[in-house]
């Protein structure tokens, strides 16, 4: 069984993957930022690790890495002031892709959006820039890294129940963007769990009819 390190360990995609890859017996170490949050980390079968990887430098979390298998970050800044969230979802998240390679973890899991790249066409005065930005730059380093990487690239989250079936690729204007995060949590498990087709791809997905593992086997 692997170790797995989920930064972002209390967000609702975060806590679901806890539950799955506990549930599969893999050891699972779920990085959040307040104590009183344990309790639901806890009760996924995960092990809750309190820390702020927004004042982390790449030696904390090399330490921090040290003895993993594989790092998912599905943390973010949530919509909070632009300085925020550059230092939360573009350095933070560098950062731990530089300590992941240092701490010698292969595997690597990024929970981006669909159509994040540096082509993302959001203007410099919308709200969304700064997020925009953060992830076409966290997304272009992970790319750069000797990291054995993927990236998610779900549509729009719903709280709607995981129908474990999506549709590859990126949505186009009449095609449905929904995406429940039980269905994001399902895909990162399985990329995790076979990687073997996942490996260097950006991967835009939405809720479909096709199950997961065949689309994701569809990859290879």
């Amino acid at each position: 069984m692997s170790e797995i390190t989920i930064i972002g360990g209390h967000g609702k995609v975060a806590l679901q993957l806890c539950r799955l890859l506990s549930t599969q017996g893999e050891t699972v170490n779920a990085v959040i930022r307040k104590e009183e949050q344990s309790q639901d980390v806890e009760n996924t079968g995960a092990t809750p690790v309190v820390a702020d990887v927004q004042d982390m430098d790449v030696a904390a979390m090399t330490e921090l890495f040290s003895g993993q298998d594989a790092v998912v970050w599905s943390a973010g800044a949530g919509g909070g002031s632009q300085e925020r969230t550059y230092a939360v979802d573009r350095d933070a998240a560098i950062r731990s892709m530089d300590a992941a390679a240092a701490a010698g973890v292969r595997r690597y899991v990024m929970v981006s959006y669909m159509g994040a790249g540096q082509d993302h066409g959001v203007p410099e005065d919308d709200d969304f820039y700064a997020y925009a930005q953060s992830k076409a730059d966290a997304d272009d380093h992970l790319r750069a890294s000797s990291l054995d990487w993927t990236i998610l690239g779900p549509g729009m989250l719903t709280d709607d129940d995981a129908s474990g079936a999506i549709a590859l690729g990126r949505a186009g204007e009449d095609d449905n963007k929904n995406t429940a995060r039980g269905n994001v949590a399902l895909v990162a498990a399985r990329a995790l769990a076979d990687a073997k087709g996942t490996t260097g791809r950006f991967i835009e997905f939405a809720d479909g009819d096709t199950p997961i593992a065949e689309a994701l086997d569809s990859l290879d």
